[in-house]
């Protein structure tokens, strides 16, 4: 059928007929009503009989049903119309005028309200809630006992029938709406799972019923979209899973810091005894020992040395560098956080450290070096050494202040002047944070080794044992960042606007110390906090982000990803991102200590009350 969608010009009764497909239909017409001769290539009619003069309408050039745009429906055949050419909503139509203008000729046509009942069944199927919007065919009643005209009951109906939507020309609602794509269904499991994961158990049923509505009702139509609709739909999500009362969270948050905050007298006290202690101990090393004769100043790090400690002032850390030059160091194990390291050729008091092999013995050197501390602090009584800890490095010395027990960590390392190791190659990306120079600045910087270990220290791999490798370090770049952690080089300065980075971490250390309490977390530190805070500086890197005026909310969305690395278990080192910090960690116990945190954020964090 030629011009199938596009509007035609009207046509009249008479020319339909004569263009009718069917020969039957051309002798009736032509035998009782229409006769039809050629007369120079045209088509012309004669004078109707004085019947069809009474009325006026059979002739009157109306506009043709051609011409009303109705999209194809989708319509289902029965068995032995399978495999014709289906039809759509003008083919029908018009035959049905076909069929009455035919039937009428004949002296046959067929009451309005027959009629009516035959094009309703030859429509397509209309959903229940729509036919209720059509009463005119059902009612349509002649007029002084007569019957309508084909044509206009033909137009009535098309008029009074609903109109399609034209998306159902591509495809049936229950086609549509029955499974996503491939590619859709695949990113609808990653964000189901996603959910799962970072989301509370409360929330997973309405992200999910809200993922999918999105999914099925076809608003999502790309990749692109979908990840746009996801970050959308998670904003959503958070804002609905909040808590309600965010007042009396901030001030529950801002109290808890103003209790963690050190007092001046007590840091003033502590600092004076601690400085001397260090003091006596390098003296000792440079005057009485041997080995240990060239020892560096000491590197003082840890938390209190980067203004994040809390409560009291209790806890040190220093480390006493030894210097070692030309040295061949290897990887133990595939993390790329624990070597094995060998002294070349030339002169160094800890070649008498070495095995068989070349290697240098990190046990035997630990050993020497918490006798030469023990004979330092022997005279003076104040001061009590600790027992050493499986795989500890540090020499720990225990004293008194105030009433308050003082910890001090002495932990004796290898200073390397080289190139980072190459696990280091992908870690430290602060380019979006700090800057690419302040990152090329660090890797310029010499890095560290202490002698600890992880496991069993008789664990051998290729000739070398666990008890005698090292560890890498970057305590003293880590310092750095957090003293200067802001985008902009006036954060929290006198005349900087203050950020809450520190204040987050201080708070999230301070839950993990009373839910230790509670429970059996012993093998979470407060380095796992701090890893996490650096890779979230990372993520949201402009000091705006991390306002003091916006601390619940930032350190809302800090838990959240920390829990999110507890869920998965998998916490990569900022330097190392080969090694996974929480590998030696029960996945039960991560998900335990995610648990709990995420109570005590949506109970308004009971905890510091």
């Amino acid at each position: 059928m030629a011009g199938r969608g596009k509007p035609r010009k009207a046509k009249s009764l008479d020319t339909e007929c004569v263009k009718s497909p069917t020969r039957a239909e051309e002798t009736r017409c032509s035998g009782r009503s229409f006769t039809e001769e050629k007369h120079n290539g045209t088509m012309k009619e004669q004078k109707p009989k004085k019947r069809q003069q009474k009325n006026p309408t059979h002739n009157e050039e109306k506009q043709s049903v051609q011409s009303i745009q109705i999209e194809k429906p989708t319509k289902y055949f029965p068995e032995e119309e399978i495999g014709k050419p289906q039809k759509t909503c003008k083919d029908i139509t018009r035959t049905s005028v076909r069929g009455t203008k035919a039937k009428s000729c004949a002296g046959r046509a067929k009451s309005p309200e027959q009629f009516a009942e035959e094009t309703m069944k030859t429509q397509p199927e209309i959903p229940k809630d729509k036919t209720k919007a059509s009463p005119k065919t059902k009612t349509a009643k002649p007029r002084n006992g007569k019957a309508k005209s084909p044509e206009p009951i033909a137009e009535e109906t098309m008029k009074t029938q609903p109109e399609i939507p034209k998306d159902t020309t591509k495809a049936s609602p229950k086609t549509k709406t029955a499974k996503p794509h491939n590619g859709k269904a695949k990113l609808l499991e990653q964000m189901v799972e996603e959910i799962k994961m970072t989301q509370p158990e409360t929330c997973i049923k309405y992200s999910v019923q809200f993922i999918e509505a999105k999914t099925c009702a076809g608003t999502i139509k790309s990749p692109e979209e979908v990840m746009k609709k996801r970050q959308k739909s998670f904003e959503s999500i958070t804002k609905a899973c909040e808590p309600q009362d965010k007042v009396g969270v901030d001030s529950i948050l801002y109290t808890t810091l103003e209790k963690l905050r050190i007092r001046r007298n007590d840091r003033s006290d502590a600092s004076k005894v601690i400085n001397d202690i260090i003091k006596s101990i390098v003296e000792h090393l440079k005057k009485n020992s041997q080995s240990f004769q060239e020892v560096q100043e000491p590197l003082r790090t840890g938390s209190y040395y980067e203004n994040l400690k809390i409560s009291s002032p209790d806890e040190f850390d220093v480390m006493l560098p030894m210097p070692v030059t030309r040295v061949d160091i290897q990887p133990f194990g595939d993390d790329g956080a624990f070597y094995s390291v060998a002294l070349k050729r030339g002169k160094s008091p800890l070649h008498k450290f070495q095995d068989e092999t070349g290697i240098l013995s990190a046990s035997e050197m630990l050993k020497e070096f918490r006798e030469e501390v023990t004979k330092c602090v022997k005279p003076c009584k104040k001061w009590v050494l600790t027992r050493k800890k499986k795989g500890c490095p540090a020499v720990t010395l225990t004293t008194e202040v105030n009433s308050v027990t003082i910890s001090l960590d002495f932990v004796l390392c290898l200073v390397v002047k080289s190139s980072w190791p190459p696990f280091t190659k992908d870690g430290l990306k602060i380019e979006g944070w700090l800057g690419t120079k302040v990152r090329q600045k660090y890797k310029y910087l010499p890095y560290y080794l202490v002698p600890k270990y992880e496991g069993k220290g008789t664990v051998e791999c290729d000739g070398v044992l666990a008890k005698d490798i090292w560890r890498v370090s970057f305590s003293h770049v880590e310092k750095d960042i957090l003293k200067n952690h802001g985008s902009e080089k006036t954060c929290c300065e006198e005349a900087g606007v203050r950020c809450c980075r520190k204040d987050c971490l201080k708070l999230l250390k301070h839950l993990l110390s009373l839910l230790k309490e509670r429970e059996s977390f012993d093998k979470f530190c407060s380095y796992h906090a701090k890893t996490t805070l650096l890779h979230a500086c990372c993520s949201r890197t402009k000091d705006t982000d991390w306002q003091a005026l916006n601390l619940g909310h930032c350190f809302q969305i800090f838990l959240k990803e920390f829990e999110g690395h507890l869920q998965k278990g998998v916490l990569h080192n900022f330097f190392i991102p080969t090694q996974n910090l929480l590998s030696g960690v029960r996945e039960e116990k991560c998900r335990s200590l995610a648990q709990c945190i995420r109570n005590e954020r949506y109970n308004g964090f009971p905890i510091f009350k």
